[in-house]
């Protein structure tokens, strides 16, 4: 399979998904295995693996499965995100603590200072 940069965003989700059916038979060959291998290995019927590489839909949860069988999980390494604050949300949020920390300040030499 020549590794052509494909623009997905232009793709409409029917050629996407038979894009994705080529991958999975192209690298089931890849391994020397047959459908039926497949669809065992994956926990799923053979039927399964045939509609997704005749470009039809299928199930997410039995896309993982055939992933993993195919030991290809690592694509889904893109969909791993750390959240990050925005540099607003960051800005308001140390200004809050700035307005705590001198509500703080206030309310504490009230306490010390009672007067006894």
């Amino acid at each position: 399979m020549a590794n052509t940069n494909i623009n997905f965003a232009s793709l409409s989700d029917t050629r996407i998904i038979a894009q994705i059916g080529d991958f999975m038979k192209y690298t089931r060959i890849q391994q020397n295995k047959t459908q039926e291998q497949l669809a065992t290995a994956s926990g799923l019927n053979r039927y399964t693996i045939s509609k997704i590489e005749n470009g039809e839909s299928i199930t997410l949860s039995s896309l993982i499965q055939i992933l993993r069988s195919l030991q290809q999980l690592h694509l889904l390494e893109n969909f791993h995100f750390i959240e990050q604050i925005s540099p607003l949300e960051y800005a308001k949020l140390k200004k809050k603590q700035q307005k705590e920390r001198v509500r703080n300040k206030s309310n504490n030499k009230e306490e010390k200072d009672l007067g006894w």
